[in-house]
């Protein structure tokens, strides 16, 4: 067997390309497992928003429809004091979207992992090719 420093040009691009195989093989199962991670976070922000939804259904409706009430034994008609109750509800529900939404927003779910070992693999690939 020949040393290192004794091998061919074809020998050494021969290793060159299996390391490069080996690596992208590498990169691929990091990808896969970032995106099954990636995938549960976002399964599991889905599910607070649904069982946020559920829970909050229900409960804002009699929440409001005291504070209704209570506007209208102070004086304010009806329609009135559904109406600012009815506000407050919309105003908790987006509320309650929005942190759901944002915990599936694009630079929550982006794979910070796989990217950075690309990025680090394509400054040694440049190292190695000066």
């Amino acid at each position: 067997m020949t040393s290192r420093s004794e091998r061919s040009i074809p020998e050494l691009f021969s290793d060159a390309f299996s390391q490069l195989a080996k690596l992208i093989g590498n990169e691929f199962a990091l990808a896969r497992a970032e995106v099954s991670e990636k995938a549960a976070e976002a399964s599991r922000a889905a599910g607070l928003i649904g069982a946020g939804a559920v829970l909050l259904i229900p409960g804002l409706t009699l929440l409001l429809f005291a504070v209704a009430s209570g506007l209208i034994r102070s004086g304010f008609s009806e329609p009135v004091a559904y109406l600012i109750a009815g506000g407050a509800g919309v105003v908790i529900a987006v509320l309650l979207i929005v942190m759901g939404f944002n915990r599936l927003s694009g630079d929550a779910l982006k794979l910070k992992a796989t990217m950075n070992e690309v990025q680090r693999d394509q400054a040694a690939a440049r190292e190695m090719t000066r």
